[in-house]
């Protein structure tokens, strides 16, 4: 029978329960009651849980962090020495790290979990979920190495603990990380390890399916990285199919997709996220391959679907699909509506969950606005924007893009000196290996300097190989702009007939994008091109056609100078400036 010591405690306890579990909560009363547990000297194990759920209560409920924070930090440091306590144990440490990364100190939160990790190793659930834990802290704070050896340890724990599914998750998860920091070399290995280890399962038929969802996604991103637009199509097909397995009604909830077994209970990602994520996938392709339309058709399906979402998701989601808009709306000469998506991206901004994630976008939209500024003729802001990006960016693949259109401004510009010294760290063979799509466009940038120099024998040189790469991936932006300025340099040296081979199929293809800047260049061609062969009647539809692209794009020039948020073009520093509130979805063309 318990003493009366006993008595009081396990009463408050239960009390506190009741207060906690009412409708609505009594919060105020169940703190109360716990706090009221530790009068009574209660045994470790009981004071350390009760310390866990005032922590926990405390975070949920109130906005005393300081005291969530002791209240953990004690349930953490009590249970260390307790043995068999591991869910007490192992949520302390758990939550205690979440808090501390939560507030910016995410060099309090890894001894705690190393410790942990060190005293797990017996239960295979919290030792997998705390290596989980630890290597996505690392990966936030761009310590890929670290991350990914820790992953590497969570493989061959899976393995040796005999949990196949988390084995597979760990791999996998390992791949994203050498994905993100561009380990190209290391990633093919790791995900033909992994697309065997899915195409053999055994196992649950929907845990096959969800990995091999999470396996579709880092191939097609491993694709379109490299900028191979074509080499993808297959895998994104699987992809699409995949997910409406995924999201057919008689699919379990994620909890019955990870099974009973301990230590297989993780999902990467729930089964709305894994939806949207494929939508933002294909807009991705569409726009990389310059079926700017489609892309647009995705982008407004994706931003239905994102609503759905909340906290992180929902603002990494929105802004890439955000941004895809904006692009989207400059390629096919609408600047105005893309001024209104870049101004949303700007919001988004200022609404970020935390200071790193916005961060972390901060320098995309600077690259989409020196590209909105070029498009405007505004050519000091673009340098301003792209030099910006440059210095904020810590990624080398947009580090690239934006150099290579600031190329282009220092040749619109005639300032040969400062592009004598970009190009060197441009050239294709500067760029890595795996990035398809930025060397194809290097070469296109080398052959229009060439050309603006004149120099239209190594021009054609450039460009031929700038086709050759952009045909081979379907990247048919570049190979219209291509096309054009080839047209351009054969009208230069007289040679009509090579210059209407190259213009024709490229104002097809620009039809086709639809991307107007390339159909006003190469209607200004044609019209020449009629001209010199007499034909007038041609001659004349060229010069209408040139007319119509010349005054839609004046008159869209003229609307986005008159808009509020063309300001934006001269930030460079700080918080975005306040605007007037966004439009609630994206205006329709």
């Amino acid at each position: 029978m318990a003493s009366t010591q006993d008595a009081w405690y396990i009463s408050l306890l239960g009390l506190a329960e009741h207060f906690r579990t009412s409708n609505p909560p009594d919060i105020k009363s169940c703190i109360q009651c716990l706090q009221a547990v530790f009068n009574f000297k209660p045994p470790q194990r009981v004071e350390a849980r009760t310390h866990l759920q005032l922590g926990n209560i405390l975070l949920t409920h109130t906005k005393n962090i300081d005291l969530a924070r002791t209240h953990l930090e004690q349930s953490w440091c009590l249970s260390q020495t307790i043995n068999g306590f591991d869910d007490v144990k192992f949520e302390a440490a758990s939550v205690l790290a979440e808090l501390f990364e939560q507030q910016g100190q995410p060099t309090h939160s890894k001894p705690i979990l190393r410790k942990a990790i060190e005293l797990s190793q017996h239960s295979v659930y919290w030792h997998c979920r705390l290596i989980f834990q630890l290597a996505q802290i690392h990966a936030t704070e761009r310590e890929y190495e670290v991350a990914s050896s820790l992953l590497g340890v969570g493989v061959d724990y899976a393995q040796i603990s005999n949990a196949a599914y988390t084995r597979v998750l760990f791999l996998l998860s390992r791949v994203m990380l050498l994905l993100i920091d561009k380990k190209i070399q290391e990633v093919l290995p790791l995900l033909n390890q992994a697309g065997h280890l899915v195409d053999s399962w055994t196992g649950s038929p929907h845990q096959k399916e969800y990995l091999k969802v999470f396996f579709l996604v880092l191939q097609v991103c491993h694709y379109l990285m490299a900028g191979q637009v074509k080499s993808v199509k297959p895998c994104l097909k699987q992809l699409q199919q995949s997910i409406q397995t995924i999201m057919a009604p008689a699919w379990p909830d994620d909890d019955t997709v990870c099974g009973t077994a301990p230590g297989e209970s993780f999902v990467w990602l729930s089964r709305q996220q894994l939806y949207v994520l494929v939508y933002l996938v294909t807009v991705m392709h569409s726009a990389q391959a310059g079926y700017m339309d489609k892309a647009h058709k995705y982008t407004e399906k994706a931003l239905a679907q994102i609503d759905k979402l909340t906290g992180m998701f929902l603002f990494m989601f929105q802004h890439v699909v955000v941004e895809h808009a904006a692009l989207c709306r400059l390629v096919c000469g609408g600047k105005a509506h893309a001024l209104h998506e870049i101004a949303r991206a700007a919001h988004l901004l200022t609404v970020a969950p935390t200071a790193a994630s916005a961060a972390a976008h901060t320098p995309q939209l600077h690259c989409l606005l020196g590209l909105y500024a070029m498009s405007m003729n505004c050519m000091e802001a673009a340098e301003a924007q792209f030099l910006t990006a440059i210095h904020m960016s810590q990624e080398r693949d947009l580090w690239m893009f934006a150099k290579l259109n600031l190329a282009i401004v220092y040749l619109r510009g005639r300032r040969d000196n400062d592009l004598a010294q970009l190009m060197e760290q441009v050239r294709p063979e500067a760029l890595p290996a795996y990035a398809h799509g930025l060397r194809a466009a290097s070469y296109y940038v080398l052959g229009l300097q060439a050309f603006f120099q004149a120099r239209y024998n190594e021009a054609k040189r450039y460009l031929r190989e700038t086709l050759k790469m952009a045909n081979a991936e379907d990247l048919n932006r570049l190979t219209s702009c291509s096309l054009v300025l080839l047209g351009h340099i054969f009208l230069s040296i007289n040679n009509s007939r090579e210059s209407m081979n190259m213009v024709t199929p490229a104002m097809q293809l620009a039809s086709k994008i639809p991307d107007v800047h390339v159909q006003l260049w190469a209607s200004a061609i044609l019209k020449d091109l009629y001209r010199l062969a007499g034909d007038t009647e041609r001659e004349n539809e060229a010069y209408q056609m040139h007319c119509n692209f010349s005054q839609s794009l004046l008159k869209d020039h003229f609307q986005a100078t008159q808009l509020p948020q063309h300001a934006l073009v001269h930030w460079t520093q700080g918080p975005p400036p306040a605007l007037p509130p966004p439009p609630a979805a994206s205006n329709p063309t």
